[in-house]
């Protein structure tokens, strides 16, 4: 993958090195490190870094302008209004003499305060809290076999913009809540925009979109308290989908690591519904979607999670971002599933249309037909990830629909939601959604509209503009539906009797899990469950478990106090799927963080050679000891850069933590200054670092140590001959046996099923 990292010093992950003499490490939000003093001398706006990326510029109407990226921002030296004027002050009104009044003709406060009291626009109904990049997709043209969609011939690149996101919480909740994550795919196309809209789980909640408001009002906060927020965790919730079982399968995925991902680059991508693709000829198959991360998929452990929501609420954020900006790009592969366009749309006895169901991937593999690089971090979060409106109808021609009842409905609530959100019908002019192919739409006027339309017949048919635009035909690249035969029937308000089995595939899934897996997922569902106020509720979702397992439920209610109910049927008999699961594997380390932990009173030759060996490894060393700066003498060969401190680390940002000796307490090591800190023992490590250790240690990360580390662990409580713990004579030495751990994620050895 390193084919695929810039070569400037924006590249951690190339062995490049910071101006502070350390490897680069990302998160500088600056272009240029600022002075101490305030800049006084006149210039242009500094250009974005070297990570960053706008959208492509072209117009409203697709036609490429030609312009750097960065001539869509702001220019000039000086401050101006809105209109381009020149100001000379912006810190004061203009007022009578200046003890005030002010008076009512400061245009310059009215335009900066009417601006500001309208910069926030309605923040999304579900999805609210998300993350972007831009990147580049490029097909392998295994897929011209079953469709004709131009973007994944062979070596085909197409622009793309992604947007992970939450689906419960608002915009500004914590990113490593339990919960679904979007994977929103937008294909910037010649042949228009291809919009591939899924979640990191494949299955969904419901079966029917007309369900979707009870389930989303189910799973927000209560509307009397406004609490708990971006969470499930609580009776409304636990209310619905006890009795609305066509959610078992989907709750049971969430109640899995799945529900609490390790990263956004370390999470699978679903599209959930059965798509129609056609060919050149005509022919068409079903496919359903699916998004591989090239680093594996990979979760936190609980614990993790919630200590990650007080400390570093922005976690997923802070992990994209910086790994683009090191260079380690994160990568997927775009899969599909291929199944006979059979008239009962069903495959192995499974209906393609239920959108609770999935189809193992042992029954029909997942065959690679693109893959997709995210290469650069947006220059601005609101124009950019705010302002991205998808929608599963944004179709090109070779990919269409099916009769999938909650896909229908999404059709019409996403557009319905864009127009909300963004002011208007004009939304696909903003440069985020801008359409890379050329647009004749006929569609004119409406608020926000920014294209100069000319002519003056857009209607069809007409003479004025001399017929234009015109109708295009299979053969000139329009879109055309696939001729799908519809059953004469009556109109019912019913659901196909194959969408009624809401329990044989929620028992694969917990059978296709590791025992450590079946552990999490039994803390998981006691936990929430055990949130609830009504023991109702809790009695009742324990009767839905009895009927996916008798372990699994009789777990659950001893977790709750409950006796166990017995199933109302015999449980399926179902062959496990072993693609389902997380562990067993190995994957690349690209941007994994290590942490190095010294006092800085010696051994930095080791501390040094780690650090920069780490770096040469494609991972991001950071440094941490007792307080900020620059450790060592002077040069920059020789000096040590501080990235975190004993007060302001947390083990639960680190993939590995590597102890330069026993760190002695630090002169902030007092309970008043930090409580993490305690009473520390002087004759003995900072209680910081020793909770760093126990953490670490608790979560399942490798550790290592050199330079009597082994008294450290000894104080911790951890054994010197643990699993994944390795000790050694120098920092590299260690490094060395300790890289063999991180590519199975976690030191798995340490989590025994109980």
């Amino acid at each position: 993958m390193a084919e695929n990292r810039p070569t400037d010093t924006a590249a951690a992950s190339s062995g490049a090195h910071a101006a502070d003499g350390g490897p680069f490490v990302p998160g500088r939000p600056a272009p240029v490190p600022p002075e101490v003093r305030e800049p006084t001398e006149p210039h242009d706006p500094l250009p974005p870094k070297p990570d960053q990326s706008g959208p492509e510029t072209v117009g409203p109407t697709g036609q490429p302008t030609g312009a750097d990226r960065a001539r869509t921002s702001q220019s000039g030296a000086y401050l101006t209004n809105a209109q381009g004027t020149r100001l000379y002050e912006t810190d004061h009104s203009l007022k009578a003499g200046p003890r005030g009044p002010v008076v009512l003709q400061d245009h310059h406060l009215r335009e900066k305060i009417t601006h500001f009291d309208h910069e926030r626009i309605p923040e999304r109904v579900v999805h609210a809290r998300g993350a972007g990049a831009h990147g580049v997709f490029r097909g392998y043209g295994t897929a011209t076999e079953v469709t004709r969609a131009g973007f994944l011939a062979k070596d085909v690149e197409t622009p793309v913009f992604v947007r992970f996101s939450t689906v419960l919480g608002s915009r500004g909740s914590a990113d490593t809540v339990r919960d679904t994550r979007g994977f929103a795919t937008k294909f910037y196309t010649d042949e228009g925009t291809f919009d591939l809209v899924g979640n990191n789980i494949p299955v969904f909640f419901i079966q029917d979109a007309i369900k979707f408001p009870d389930v989303i009002h189910a799973g927000k906060p209560h509307p009397d308290r406004e609490i708990p927020q971006a969470q499930s965790a609580h009776d409304t919730f636990w209310d619905f989908v006890s009795l609305h079982t066509e959610a078992t399968h989907h709750t049971l995925w969430n109640m899995s690591d799945r529900g609490i991902p390790r990263s956004y680059r370390m999470m699978e991508g679903f599209g959930v519904h059965t798509f129609r693709l056609t060919d050149a000829s005509g022919g068409t198959c079903l496919v359903k979607f699916h998004w591989k991360p090239r680093l594996g998929v990979h979760s936190l452990v609980w614990e993790e999670a919630q200590v990650i929501a007080g400390t570093d609420p922005d976690f997923h954020r802070r992990d994209l971002f910086d790994a683009i900006e090191a260079g380690a790009f994160p990568q997927w592969e775009l899969g599909i599933q291929v199944f006979p366009d059979t008239p009962e749309q069903t495959f192995e006895g499974i209906d393609l249309l239920d959108p609770t169901k999935i189809v193992p991937e042992e029954l029909s593999p997942v065959q690679p037909i693109g893959l997709m690089t995210l290469n650069a971090n947006t220059s601005n979060f609101f124009a950019e990830t705010e302002q991205v409106a998808f929608h599963p109808g944004h179709l090109v021609p070779g990919i269409d629909i099916t009769d999938d009842p909650l896909l229908a409905g999404r059709l019409f609530s996403y557009l319905d939601t864009q127009i909300s959100r963004l002011g208007g019908p004009n939304f696909a002019q903003l440069p985020i959604n801008r359409p890379h192919a050329g647009v004749n739409d006929m569609l004119r006027d409406g608020m926000h509209q920014t294209a100069v339309h000319t002519g003056v017949a857009p209607y069809h048919p007409n003479s004025l503009d001399g017929g234009c635009p015109f109708m295009a035909g299979a053969d000139t690249g329009a879109f055309v539906e696939t001729p799908v035969t519809v059953p004469e029937a009556a109109k019912v308000r019913e659901a196909p009797a194959s969408f009624a089995d809401h329990f044989t595939q929620p028992r694969l899934f917990w059978l296709s899990m590791s025992p450590t897996e079946r552990e999490h997922i039994i803390a998981a569902y006691t936990f929430e469950l055990g949130k609830c106020h009504e023991v109702a509720i809790r009695e009742r979702q324990l009767t839905v478990l009895a009927e996916i397992d008798t372990e699994l439920c009789a777990q659950v209610a001893a977790g709750l106090g409950l006796p166990v109910p017995p199933a109302t049927r015999p449980l399926p008999d179902v062959r496990p799927s072993p693609a389902l699961s997380q562990l067993g594997r190995t994957w690349p380390v690209d941007g994994r963080v290590v942490g190095i932990v010294t006092d800085g009173t010696g051994g930095l030759d080791g501390v040094r050679a780690v650090r920069d060996a780490v770096a040469a490894a494609g991972m991001v060393p950071l440094v941490i000891a007792p307080a900020g700066g620059v450790l060592g003498g002077d040069g920059p060969d020789g000096r040590v850069p501080v990235q975190r401190t004993f007060a302001t680390a947390r083990s639960t940002e680190f993939d590995a933590l590597l102890f330069a000796g026993v760190p002695a307490p630090a002169a902030d090591a007092s309970g008043a200054r930090d409580a993490k800190a305690g009473a520390p023992d002087a004759d003995h490590a900072d209680p910081r670092v020793l909770l760093l250790l126990t953490e670490a240690y608790r979560h399942g990360k490798a550790l290592g140590g050199w330079d009597g580390a082994e008294r450290l662990l000894a104080a911790a409580g951890v054994p010197a001959d643990a699993e994944g713990v390795v000790l050694g004579e120098d920092g590299p030495g260690v490094l060395g046996q300790l890289a063999g751990l991180l590519p199975a994620h976690r030191v798995w050895e340490r989590f025994p099923a109980a």
